[in-house]
């Protein structure tokens, strides 16, 4: 049996999805039932209500050691997708709690249970930081602790180097690094609330760009990694690179919608990071704009992809086209 963490997220979701229609036994771990009306949403929308019946739901958090015991009987594989994703310097504990010590569970219980292999969906946030002479980041490129990064990429690194432990004690694992996922669903959450904001009629926009792919490609290489003789290897997943004033104006025109045409340059950026910290100091309000967020949004970052397309032979497909096909299930 397979087990699945996160899986009333974007990527768990829709690979869970896809694991059933291959016709694997599934078993999905779940903090709410709020959140698994979420996924069963998506196998309505996909006319497979019956798939979703047979999926083994188990409440509990990787945080909390009573429910993974529960969890992990009669498991061989596990795809660890839980996380929590948050650029709010306030979140740094729950980020550390969450990432880091949640993920040294699910490595200990696969060491414990000898699982026969993990996958760890980490993040591009994960990846190095470039030196002078390099211009592409790529799997190999070191991360460099004296460099700034957020909270969130110093937690998914973190957590990647609580995978390897488990590999370097005998358990078979494969780690993903996956860029900006685009996928259906989850409109108010992670990724996907770009769509809502630009359908409500996004103004402004800025000159950074970063790697993409689509919810579809992540859950196929996942699973195609899985069943792969592959291990101890991670992989860069960025279909393309592409500016978010681009990547705005192409979602816009697909929904009918007026494409930004405000420029938010890095100087009001800069300001308006740190109004939001005042206000949320005074207002006792959740950060909506923290200051690596403003700095990632003029940032311009190049991802190498060629090391999970030579070892797959696979091709991603196309993000324009791909967005069309979001409008349709919006």
């Amino acid at each position: 049996m397979i087990l699945v963490t996160g899986a009333t997220g974007l990527v768990g979701s829709h690979l869970l999805l896809h694991l059933l229609q291959n016709g694997e036994d599934v078993r999905a771990l779940y903090k709410t039932q709020e959140n698994v009306q979420k996924t069963k949403a998506l196998f309505q929308w996909k006319n497979q209500s019956d798939l979703f019946e047979k999926i083994n739901w188990i409440q509990g958090c990787i945080t909390e050691i009573p429910s993974l015991e529960i969890a992990f009987e009669n498991i061989d594989y596990v795809y660890h997708c839980a996380t929590v994703i948050s650029f709010n310097p306030d979140d740094e504990e729950q980020l550390r709690k969450v990432n880091i010590e949640g993920t040294a569970n699910i490595v200990n219980f696969c060491l414990a249970k000898n699982v026969k292999k993990l996958c760890y969906v980490s993040s591009i946030a994960a990846l190095g930081d470039l030196q002078e002479h390099e211009n592409i980041i790529t799997e190999e490129t070191e991360w460099n602790p004296e460099k700034p990064h957020s909270d969130y990429g110093i937690t998914k690194y973190g957590a990647e180097m609580e995978v390897w432990r488990g590999q370097e004690e005998g358990l078979k694992t494969v780690i993903i690094n996956p860029g900006i996922i685009l996928g259906p669903g989850f409109w108010k959450n992670g990724s996907s609330e770009i769509f809502s904001r630009i359908k409500k009629g996004l103004k402004y926009y800025t000159k950074g760009a970063t790697g993409f792919t689509t919810v579809n490609d992540v859950v196929k290489i996942m699973i195609s990694l899985m069943k792969s003789d592959i291990e101890k290897e991670r992989f860069t997943i960025v279909s393309e690179i592409i500016p978010f004033e681009k990547l705005s104006r192409t979602i816009a025109k697909a929904f009918g919608k007026k494409e930004p045409s405000v420029y938010l340059n890095p100087r009001m950026t800069s300001i308006a990071w740190r109004l939001d910290w005042i206000i949320s100091k005074l207002f006792f309000q959740k950060r909506k704009l923290s200051r690596a967020t403003a700095k990632a949004m003029h940032t311009k970052s190049n991802f190498d992809n060629s090391k999970i397309k030579n070892a797959l032979n696979f091709k991603f497909e196309s993000i324009d086209n791909y967005i069309s096909e979001i409008k349709k299930t919006y």
